[in-house]
């Protein structure tokens, strides 16, 4: 399949999530199960909202169509409209929507979407960071004391690129002194790099060792990404290769990664559905800074290939092109928006990475 393939195809599922989910963003919770459920429409989400932005900004920067970034901009309005403004009491929430709305930012030219998102990075730190006592940003207001790596990887990432923009030694500061609480704070692992949720969640210290999802590793490594950029040491790079190559050998044995839910006792969808697409995300942004001849570029480019020709393999077998939590599967006979979101993520990186190098 040809880089121009790979194209038609990330076009079709943007295509198709319009088509699914609805083409107006002020739909009540714009519909977040395809079919629809009624009990569903008043269901905000935010932060899938924030990934509907960045996923119409991928469609945008590949073909330059302003339609797809004035989608965007809707987005943003409706999130805030249904939200009432720009804060809620979930942190990594928070995170999430700064990073979109800052990619959104430098697409557009929108100063707005600037203000937010340096907005949203104030109440992060003034509120979590600050108002926790320690280091690390918490998951949520009601629970300062337990601390995870969504809400840390999303305050790295976003204190990164908020540095890089502005030349802000602030947000440089709080990036690094962020991936350091990852180690601090035990939830990468000394032997291998793998990253574990959270740490302190029942008030008694403990890590969740055993929660390990591909988002948590995306994250950081998206993370180590923005550091390696920042500084040109190959540390950070050399440590988010590390956890990419332990995330593929740990979550996908078998070329794809399961649908995750299990750990949650839910059979389909839910915040879970967006976990594959975050990680594949990231690993869009470490591939293509590795030597091309290199064993860990050929691990993770072909762990990309494959997961996505199985993806697109399971949706052009559906109705609508509906995507499976676990790709390459039949869908369900609901598939939610968050699960949709994540495949059509996961196709633009495809296209993007054939687009650099069609060898992959």
């Amino acid at each position: 399949m040809t880089a121009r393939g790979w194209d038609a195809r990330a076009d079709a599922a943007q295509h198709a999530l319009t088509r699914l989910f609805g083409p107006r963003p002020l739909w009540p919770g714009w519909r977040n199960t395809s079919p629809f459920r009624l009990r569903d429409a008043a269901t905000l989400n935010y932060w899938w909202r924030a990934h509907l932005i960045e996923v119409r900004v991928d469609a945008f920067e590949r073909t330059g169509d302003p339609l797809w970034l004035a989608s965007a901009l809707r987005v943003r309005t409706a999130l805030l409209r249904r939200n009432r403004g720009l804060f809620n009491d979930y942190f990594d929430d928070m995170g999430w929507l700064g990073i979109a709305l800052l990619r959104l930012h430098r697409a557009s030219g929108d100063a707005r979407c600037l203000d937010d998102a340096i907005a949203l990075w104030r109440h992060i730190q003034r509120a979590g960071w600050q108002a926790s006592g320690t280091a690390g940003v918490p998951w949520r207001v009601q629970q300062l004391q337990y601390k995870n790596a969504p809400s840390n990887g999303t305050f790295a990432l976003l204190s990164a690129r908020l540095g890089a923009l502005t030349g802000a030694r602030e947000f440089g500061d709080y990036a690094a002194a962020t991936l350091r609480w990852f180690d601090d704070a035990g939830l990468v692992d000394p032997g291998s790099g793998l990253v574990f949720d959270g740490v302190n969640r029942l008030g008694d210290g403990a890590i969740d060792t055993d929660w390990v999802f591909s988002y948590c590793q995306g994250l950081y490594i998206g993370a180590l990404v923005e550091q390696y950029r920042g500084s040109g040491r190959t540390e950070p790079l050399d440590a988010a290769v590390r956890t990419a190559v332990t995330a593929v050998r740990r979550l996908a044995p078998s070329g794809v990664i399961d649908s995750e839910n299990s750990r949650f006792d839910q059979r389909a969808g839910g915040d879970v559905g967006l976990f594959k697409g975050v990680f594949v995300r990231y690993l869009g942004e470490l591939v293509p800074l590795l030597p091309s001849a290199s064993n860990d570029h050929r691990m993770l480019a072909g762990f990309v290939r494959d997961t996505t020709d199985a993806l697109w393999s399971g949706m052009r077998a559906s109705a609508g092109l509906r995507a499976a939590d676990v790709w390459g599967a039949p869908p369900p006979a609901r598939t939610f928006l968050s699960t949709q979101l994540s495949a059509t993520m996961a196709l633009e990186v495809r296209a993007r990475l054939e687009a650099l190098s069609p060898e992959g």
